[in-house]
């Protein structure tokens, strides 16, 4: 119904109690500041102002706009300034997801520098699988993900790109009393008869197969366990045996054995994933993403 350009001359008018001077600081002809005036009575349906012998002063209606002015004026210029620092990456909010693994070393680290350098920016992580971490980022609910293709792949989702951060080796940990829990490096054919513990949907194809059927066999069994605490806990009481990503090797506990793979080791890709128009702060978090992994 008002125009702002209307508020914020009847702001100037009414702090200046006069059109001459309200023209002088808006850099208006005092005609033009009338017509406007006179233009804003209208769309408000009456009078704003009263005309005295020595300048103008607001009426009771025009109290009322100026009161209204004055607020909307104000947020108008807190959103300006909103959007000044988000666009320059030093405030608003930046949505982070991750998986699991990333989790415990690789984003808290780059965080903390980022949160060190950009103190006004609220970040909010989440953790999810992949996949899922993908489609939020295509739909706009993510600003930056760590992604992963493991242990089912990683498909691509539209208007996203990713980046490589680190290819990252699979070791195998193994309870302390396994017979081969001292080796340090093992090859994966001895694993053949062991029960391994994988998180991947029953739906979806694993990487382990792949792997192992690269070593010459099939999984003799496989322990769907979704949580590393639960794998950690079955393979510390000798029910199976399971990859483990060399990010998440220090988070192991101490009944573990981790062994790597020789010639045989999997490996999986690490990527950060943005949207094709990413916030300044998404492409901070980036950098400091790689400075992490350096």
């Amino acid at each position: 119904m008002f125009e702002t350009d209307a508020l914020r001359l009847l702001v100037t008018v009414a702090e200046t109690g006069s059109f001459t001077k309200a023209a002088v600081r808006l850099d208006y002809t005092q005609s033009a500041v009338s017509r406007r005036i006179a233009s804003l009575e209208k769309g408000a349906g009456g009078p704003l102002f009263e005309r005295l012998a020595r300048g103008v002063r607001l009426n009771p209606a025009g109290h009322a706009l100026h009161r209204h002015a004055v607020e909307v004026l104000d947020r108008l210029s807190r959103a300006e300034h909103e959007l000044t620092v988000i666009h320059a990456g030093h405030g608003g909010t930046l949505r982070v997801g991750a998986f699991a693994t990333a989790n415990i070393s690789l984003v808290p680290a780059a965080l903390r520098a980022f949160v060190q350098s950009r103190p006004d920016v609220e970040v909010i992580a989440a953790e999810g699988r992949s996949g899922t971490l993908m489609q939020r980022l295509a739909e706009g609910a993510l600003d930056l993900a760590v992604v992963s293709d493991y242990p089912s792949g990683l498909s691509s989702a539209d208007g996203v790109t990713m980046e490589t951060l680190l290819v990252d080796e699979l070791l195998v940990a193994l309870p302390r009393s396994h017979r081969l829990a001292g080796s340090g490096a093992i090859d994966l054919r001895e694993l053949c008869n062991e029960a391994w513990l994988q998180d991947a949907p029953a739906d979806r194809p694993m990487m382990l197969a792949e792997i192992c059927a690269r070593a010459g066999f099939r999984p003799r069994k496989t322990i769907r366990i979704a949580e590393w605490t639960g794998k950690f806990g079955y393979v510390a009481a000798g029910l199976g045996v399971a990859l483990v990503p060399s990010l998440a090797a220090w988070a192991v506990p101490a009944e573990l054995a981790l062994c790597r793979l020789g010639d045989l080791a999997p490996r999986r890709t690490v990527h950060v994933a943005l949207p094709a128009a990413p916030l300044p702060a998404a492409l901070k978090l980036r950098d400091l993403l790689h400075d992490a992994v350096g």
